[in-house]
């Protein structure tokens, strides 16, 4: 159990490519959002799930956007200011190939100073299941009010003391890198399907 840090699954984004709602749709027995809250509940004392609108589905602690603000780095400063701990491990509830094992390595990662820790696969960060520092959030709201910065995951990792753990090191607990498959479009879910 990873005592200092509570998971966040992100689950309120519009799904504008797949058409439907991701963290409904059915994968095997179960849905995406409770895949991966199955994945993780045994490694973390408490999972939120960061949403939109309540999800009555769930029984979880659920985490409202700020309306003032869009996008996954509205739901990061969210998440940071309700948890309870120093630390979260922030992953979209799209990525259902997420392994426990991946997620202790990440952790082990992580130093006093640094405010993020997040994979880079194929020379892109996967900022979507990273660690985050709650120390990071000043920096992340400043971004949010100023109108001229760029309001993404990915900029904003630049303004943050941030390692990026490289994809031969990750290889090490996961060979293929599938913890970092996400599902964006119909075809996707179908290759995931043909995947488990």
């Amino acid at each position: 159990m990873i005592a200092d840090c509570t998971a966040i699954i992100l689950a309120g984004g519009q799904s504008s490519r797949m058409g439907q709602d991701k963290a409904s749709l059915r994968f095997g027995e179960q849905t995406l959002l409770q895949n991966v809250l199955s994945i993780l509940q045994p490694c973390f004392a408490e999972t939120f799930v960061s949403v939109r609108e309540l999800r009555s589905e769930i029984s979880q602690r659920q985490i409202f956007d700020d309306l003032k603000y869009r996008g996954p780095l509205a739901g990061l400063l969210v998440a940071l200011e309700a948890a309870p701990t120093p630390w979260i491990f922030l992953v979209a509830c799209d990525m259902p190939f997420i392994t426990i094992e991946m997620v202790e390595y990440l952790a082990a990662q992580r130093q006093h100073h640094h405010q993020a820790v997040v994979p880079r696969v194929q020379e892109h960060p996967q900022p979507m299941a990273a660690f985050y520092n709650k120390n990071a959030s000043e920096q992340i709201r400043a971004v949010l009010q100023d109108p001229t910065a760029k309001h993404s995951l990915r900029s904003v990792l630049e303004k943050l003391d941030t390692l990026y753990v490289e994809a031969d090191s990750l290889r090490e607990v996961d060979p293929q890198l599938r913890s970092f498959f996400d599902l964006d479009t119909p075809s996707d879910l179908v290759q995931a399907s043909l995947l488990r």
